[in-house]
């Protein structure tokens, strides 16, 4: 009878444990969200205008520390054309959280520019917003600001 017993609660253990569902905001969806991060900042240093499309929302809301915000189309625009160069782009200290369909990062920027070929440098805090949508992750909003003076 014992061992009857055992065998029910180690069969019922085992069905539990096969039907416990990952939440939505799981590791796996982190580093799907950091995967994407990371193609973006590939696609801004070497444009590919699929690339960028596919990695960026419709609804793009761009900000830069300047005070000017991008659309999709100008946030494309302005890296095929060289209106915004990134000769090459550092992230540190990012974060990512992930909130149901939309992802939280943060991150440090630093970066060698050539704009409207004028050499510069760059150091940014910066806040993406990511979302799901159709079952990949795109970029609906990026601000960045000056970190404070030391």
């Amino acid at each position: 009878m014992l061992k009857r017993i055992l065998s029910l609660v180690v069969g019922s253990l085992a069905l539990c444990a096969c039907s416990v569902v990952p939440p939505a905001g799981g590791s796996d969806a982190a580093a799907a969200v950091t995967a994407a991060a990371e193609k973006l900042r590939v696609a801004m240093v070497d444009p590919d205008e699929a690339q960028l499309s596919a990695l960026v929302a419709d609804e793009l809301s761009y900000g830069h520390s300047g005070g000017r915000v991008d659309t999709k189309a100008s946030f494309i625009g302005d890296l095929l054309n060289r209106n915004s160069d990134f000769v090459s782009i550092a992230i540190s200290e990012q974060t990512v959280k992930v909130v149901q369909d939309n992802a939280l990062v943060r991150h440090t920027l630093v970066a060698q520019t050539n704009d409207r070929g004028v050499a510069g440098n760059v150091k940014l805090h910066v806040l993406q917003v990511w979302q799901r949508q159709g079952g990949t992750w795109k970029l609906l909003a990026r601000q960045a600001v000056r970190p404070p003076a030391s």
